[in-house]
């Protein structure tokens, strides 16, 4: 009679292991994007020379007194200029820059918003942008080009729920995907919040020292927009609810419900 043998215990499965790197497919076809135009630098000057007279953001190009074709791309240029300056830069240094803080940020927001809202928000807050440096830079005939804008908008509308317990930068925060949909804060609740608050001093004064002092990386000795740094960040913040498609908990709701439960 055989003997029972001793029962094996069942092998446990193996949890899967998250990507190291594992970006929305909008964010990296993006950045894709922005790494594909920029071998404009490999074509002869006056074909790169041409691509940023009719592709970058010339505050110039909207002098009333200029005669047309002073520009090329005439008035139909004066529209798409608003955002597609934002998908040229200067060089790798400055694409690096660009995309090292849209990794955290940009990923979060697309993961919340999907694929159109996402981009028709870095279209919005790219035009932001070029708005406020129009504004701060009348008749300046200095191109201005870089994702710059839509990187600070980003990052302001994931201030609006990066800190909501749960999310991405949150002392409990949960899978990525969770991390991202986690009810928003109101304005008016983030610009309560001590860690939203310590975000923005921090940002508004590094934006300011570094572009004032003409340092940050990438700029090769041009000035810095950083007006519109500002424009897009202050557009990304206001402007996050028209994008946001996470139901918002009521500020009256129950403690349990609400929204800005951030992590003590």
């Amino acid at each position: 009679m055989d003997s029972p043998s001793d029962p094996t215990p069942d092998p446990q499965p193996e949890t899967p292991r998250e990507p190291i790197l594992n970006l929305p497919g909008v964010l990296s076809a993006y950045v894709l994007l922005i790494a594909a135009i920029h071998l404009r630098v490999l074509l002869p000057d006056d074909w790169d020379g041409w691509i940023i007279d009719m592709f970058a953001f010339v505050p110039k190009r909207y002098d009333s007194t200029l005669m047309d074709g002073a520009f090329p791309g005439g008035t139909p240029a004066k529209i798409w200029t608003f955002v597609s300056y934002s998908l040229l830069h200067a060089n790798l240094t400055h694409i690096g820059f660009n995309v090292l803080w849209l990794l955290p940020f940009g990923s979060a927001l697309a993961r919340r918003f999907g694929s159109l809202r996402f981009l028709l928000f870095l279209a919005v807050t790219a035009a932001a942008g070029a708005l406020a440096h129009l504004v701060t830079h009348e008749h300046a005939l200095a191109p201005m080009i870089g994702a710059s804008a839509s990187v600070s908008g980003t990052m302001a509308a994931a201030m609006r729920f990066a800190f909501v317990k749960g999310s991405f930068l949150s002392f409990s925060r949960g899978d990525a995907d969770t991390a991202a949909k986690v009810p928003a804060l109101s304005l008016a609740r983030a610009l309560r919040n001590p860690r939203v608050l310590s975000f923005l001093a921090v940002w508004f004064g590094v934006n300011i020292v570094f572009g004032v002092g003409d340092l940050t990386p990438g700029a090769d000795g041009a000035n810095v927009a950083w007006q519109a740094h500002i424009g897009g960040f202050i557009a990304g913040l206001i402007l996050f609810p028209l994008f946001d498609p996470i139901p918002h908990v009521r500020d009256d709701a129950a403690p349990a419900l609400r929204s800005d439960a951030t992590d003590s």
